[in-house]
């Protein structure tokens, strides 16, 4: 078992807010581990500080067997990022922007445009190799920047939310070239994202990480699994009469929301009539009633007792509160 990535009590202070909260996880190599949090949650300063673009406040991680603090620029060269923000030069044609970056990392004139020429046609863009980036629409830019990330070869490819603000078609056509470059080039991908389609879809593992803590690390489907079965979600004016209500053996569990409750069973199908029923004969009203398998949003949902756009929301106005604050 050979790791790619170990991180032992990781920590990163912004003055008196804690970004990343002593976070400590391995990741195998080959593996695709997803980071799977609301915006501000720690993802990127988590991705930033293994990248060695921000300094850790305490603790340790090794990226391809070196040591994130000693070898910065050992880690660099082991690595390949993509961002969020675009850093591509708009005014250059797509093989121009692979070709720059192939000169920084000094591979040689032979070796590059061999790799340029593969990753084009990799991420379907040899075609458009002359044209200029500022014609390209979001989905084509995201995959030559992956393209370029990948050109000088790295056991590890960082990227941080990937498919943000793309269409579903783009999002998913970068899904199978996702998981195609850890298939088929054996490459370390470590992503963050809020989709849980993306990270369910794509990941080995996921760790969710709120407020800066990994609160939950595992398989997708061991994390669905620990919920209990099938999850039925009752819509009602009174949510805590309903979980009073269901305290019958066939249940797994009951979680009490705002204005609903998630009912965990097996084989739901079976007992939605006998809740019904049991509901009414005690005169507790329901708005509605859904019947579905769990998702990676029902575990945030569980582990957080919210959504993850409502940590959204609650993080956007604690940041807004902490400049507020920090103005006066």
């Amino acid at each position: 078992m050979t790791f790619a990535l170990q991180i032992k009590n990781l920590t990163r202070h912004f003055n008196d807010l804690v970004a990343v909260d002593n976070i400590s996880f391995d990741i195998l190599q080959g593996e695709i581990f997803g980071l799977l949090g609301p915006n501000g949650a720690g993802k990127t300063t988590t991705l930033s500080m293994l990248a060695t673009m921000l300094t850790p406040t305490s603790g340790s991680a090794t990226v391809n067997g070196i040591d994130i603090k000693k070898d910065p620029d050992g880690v660099r060269k082991s690595i390949g990022i993509v961002f969020q923000d675009q850093s591509l030069d708009e005014e250059l044609t797509a093989w121009e922007n692979m070709d720059f970056h192939g000169r920084l990392y000094r591979i040689p004139k032979e070796i590059r445009n061999q790799r340029i020429t593969e990753l084009l046609t990799l991420v379907e863009l040899n075609d458009r190799r002359n044209d200029i980036v500022k014609t390209f629409s979001g989905g084509m830019r995201r995959r030559l920047e992956i393209a370029r990330g990948l050109l000088h070869h790295p056991a590890v490819l960082f990227l941080d939310e990937p498919t943000l603000g793309l269409d579903p078609q783009t999002r998913n056509h970068l899904w199978q070239y996702i998981a195609t470059l850890a298939k088929e080039k054996g490459i370390t991908i470590i992503l963050t994202t809020h989709y849980m389609e993306e990270a369910d879809r794509l990941c080995n593992r996921v760790a969710i990480i709120d407020h800066g803590k990994i609160i939950a690390i595992d398989t997708p489907k061991n994390l669905k699994d620990g919920l209990g079965g099938d999850l039925v979600t009752i819509g009602s004016p009174d949510p805590a009469a309903v979980a009073a209500a269901l305290k019958e053996p066939w249940v797994v569990r009951v979680e009490t929301h705002t204005d609903n409750v998630v009912v965990s069973l097996k084989n739901a199908d079976q007992y939605v009539s006998s809740i019904v029923t049991l509901l009414n004969t005690r005169q507790i009203p329901i708005t509605s009633i859904t019947i579905h398998k769990p998702t990676l949003e029902d575990v945030f949902l569980s582990f957080t007792g919210k959504t993850i756009r409502e940590q959204e929301a609650g993080q956007k106005e604690n940041m807004r509160m902490h400049i507020k604050m920090m103005r006066h």
